[in-house]
């Protein structure tokens, strides 16, 4: 047996958890119906056939009509969910890992307008800022009624097959009752520390009264909400110590924060530029005071960190959430030493924030996540070997190489720039953004195991790729900042990309023009701004930067807001003429009506990128498909057989940013989707 202490076997009262890695409980949106159906249940199975030794789904499922899901959760509340359930973990089993769900009652953190249109309750009328709804303030009815519904709940997942479920008790309706700050009942639910938390240990009775003392059952809660109002750690100690007392629980989930604004959950959950595992020890403070079984998950991406939670009595058991969706195999690659193999979480958040957003979670490099029904997370072999001639090593390319040298193929790929990175090395120069490089590092490390050759500060044209006779030729060359969008004086502009990359210099009052809402806006502005710049940024959007996202907002807000910087929306610049030593920037409004004049010394504009796919073009009259690609194959997961030139030699695809401005995520599913049928 290992002595490697994350591989060493847990005992959860009759559960043998076979290592110290759990997936902690999230909603990746995947729900059909509300059901976890193919898609939920091929993302939850792959955990298990990773070697995690606890997986839990739902983040989390709802178990009351009047706790509508406003991310797709899970319907804990109807008996159609069982057989869709005992699937999922008859499947989860027959890997070797244990399965539970998390339950909860949303309270104020939803929507009236969501779902059935019920009213939303909670213990309070005030509104949660992040779903902006007033709530109804609770009856005893209510109480009474959603007690019952947490039983049935737990029921029909016990009937399911769980080994156990987890309430979700911070932010949401049981957090509610026993923080300060949002419980304003009277009587037996309201004022005292035992009325706010007898709402919680109601439901924990009666859960347990309905499932009996062998299923597990656990809450993942606030112990130090961090706020003036409400619970702080001391009373958070407490609590810890009366769920242990109560006998119902079998271990406790410790999180530390709020979760009702932006900036409050983005501290609970960090991203990237943002410290690694904040509440670790925090959550060892709590293990030490109440000696009892102690899980814990929070920006916890790597194997030394976990492994240091472990082996130093911390927790006892390590979450490692989105790191697994950037990697579902990080227990077996741990088992197997190959550590270097697994997969980075880069903390792009790109997961979270697509749900956030009413999209399904999916991790910005690894496409296969959430996709596990037709694209496999280990690239099988190719029945024949081929050459592929790859041009450009952004993660396009060098996802595409990767792909094509796991299926065993002979890859070669050109470089115009002296390394590989593209874009990518372009955002990594922000500290903010520093973990992103890790996207192309992995690869770089993969390819060169993998064989495949590099020729970088290679300008590659027609006769460079005809010479290495390929079969196959991906242009993944990316795109160039396109600043053409005024009526004049587009020759005044500078790029988002000029700033970020210091061939620019930032002025001292400053214009940034953002027509495509992603971070290089951001990005600019911040570097402007800390220059002692004096900066606006302004959107024709009605919203700015809405390809950045939620959560990904909020480093770039603290920032920025501290820095002074203005933040206009609505107004478009339509035109730059010098004016003495200055720029005269020309504003007007989609809404119309709109005739301003603003004076700046530099204005920089960020308009996405065009493609830089001059190559492609050259190359088409040669190719097999005319690069053309059958979007049914590529949808259905088949190789492309397309022909349009009976007498080409090769086929011919482009993908990336070569084709359109998207993000990292599309072009790397560019080059898997791609590369993976070759």
């Amino acid at each position: 047996m290992s002595n490697d202490p994350l591989l060493q076997p847990f005992q959860l009262k009759h559960l043998t958890l076979r290592n110290r890695i759990i997936v902690t409980a999230h909603e990746p949106a995947y729900p059909e119906d509300g059901m976890p159906k193919d898609r939920y249940r091929a993302y939850t199975v792959e955990r298990a056939k990773g070697g995690v030794a606890l997986t839990m789904t739902a983040g989390s499922a709802a178990v009351s009509k009047d706790s509508p899901p406003v991310f797709n959760n899970l319907l804990a509340y109807k008996d159609e969910i069982v057989p869709w359930i005992r699937e999922m973990t008859d499947a989860v089993h027959e890997q070797g890992s244990a399965i539970m769900v998390q339950l909860t009652h949303l309270g104020r953190r939803t929507r009236w307008d969501k779902g059935d249109w019920l009213p939303v309750v909670a213990p309070s009328h005030h509104r949660e800022v992040a779903h902006r709804a007033f709530p109804k303030k609770i009856e005893d009815w209510d109480i009474e009624r959603i007690i019952k519904d947490f039983a049935d709940a737990a029921e029909r997942m016990q009937a399911g097959g769980m080994d156990g479920v987890e309430l979700e008790a911070y932010g949401h309706l049981l957090e509610q009752f026993t923080s300060p700050r949002t419980n304003e009942l009277d009587g037996p639910y309201g004022g005292s520390l035992d009325n706010r938390m007898r709402f919680c240990l109601d439901v924990l009775g009666a859960i347990r009264k309905r499932v009996g003392n062998e299923f597990i059952l656990g809450i993942r809660y606030t112990a130090d909400e961090r706020v003036a109002d409400g619970t702080g750690s001391e009373e958070g100690l407490e609590i810890s110590r009366r769920l242990k007392d109560s006998g119902l629980i079998d271990y406790l989930n410790v999180i530390r924060g709020h979760i009702d604004t932006d900036p409050g959950l983005t501290d609970v959950i960090p991203i990237q530029g943002m410290a690694n595992s904040p509440h670790l020890d925090f959550a060892g403070q709590i293990r030490s005071a109440t000696n009892f079984p102690t899980f814990h998950a929070a920006k916890i991406p790597d194997v030394a960190t976990a492994r240091h939670a472990i082996a130093s009595g911390k927790v006892d058991m390590v979450g490692m959430t989105r790191a697994h969706m950037t990697d579902p195999h990080i227990v077996r690659k741990i088992m197997e030493k190959r550590e270097d193999d697994i997969r980075p979480c880069v903390g792009a958040n790109y997961c979270l924030d697509r749900i956030y957003q009413g999209g399904m979670a999916f991790c910005i490099h690894n496409a296969a996540t959430g996709r596990e029904v037709d694209i496999p997370h280990t690239i099988p072999k190719a029945t024949r070997r081929r050459k592929v001639v790859i041009v450009g090593a952004g993660p396009a390319g060098l996802e595409a190489a990767r792909v094509s040298a796991e299926r065993g193929h002979s890859v070669v790929v050109f470089e115009a720039a002296n390394n590989a990175g593209g874009q990518i090395r372009l955002t990594a120069q922000s500290e903010r953004r520093r973990e992103m490089i890790s996207i192309i590092d992995w690869r770089m490390s993969q390819c060169e195991k993998l064989g495949v050759q590099f020729h970088f500060n290679t300008w590659a044209d027609v006769e460079t790729v005809e010479a290495e006779t390929p079969d196959v030729v991906i242009i993944a060359t990316g795109g160039l900042p396109h600043t053409d969008v005024l009526a004049a004086g587009n020759e005044l502009v500078v790029s988002s990309w000029d700033i970020i990359s210091g061939d620019v210099k930032p002025g001292t009052n400053v214009l940034i023009y953002d027509d495509a809402g992603d971070h290089a806006a951001l990005q600019a502005a911040e570097i402007a701004a800390k220059s002692g710049a004096k900066v606006e940024i302004m959107t024709r959007d009605r919203a700015f930067a809405p390809e950045v996202m939620g959560m990904n907002l909020v480093p770039y807000i603290r920032a920025l807001q501290k820095l002074e910087t203005t933040f206009t929306v609505t107004y478009t610049l339509t035109a730059v003429e010098r004016s003495g030593n200055q720029l005269l920037a020309h504003i007007g409004s989609d809404y119309g009506g709109v005739d301003k004049r603003k004076l700046f010394d530099q204005v920089v504009v960020n308009h996405g990128t065009r493609p830089l796919d001059e190559l492609y073009f050259e190359l088409k009259p040669q190719s097999i498909n005319g690069g053309e690609v059958s979007h049914d194959q590529l949808i259905a997961g088949e190789a492309q057989s397309v022909t349009r030139n009976e007498n080409g030699t090769f086929q011919l695809f482009r993908i990336g940013d070569a084709v359109a401005a998207r993000n990292t995520h599309a072009a790397i599913y560019d080059g898997l989707r791609i590369a993976k049928d070759l």
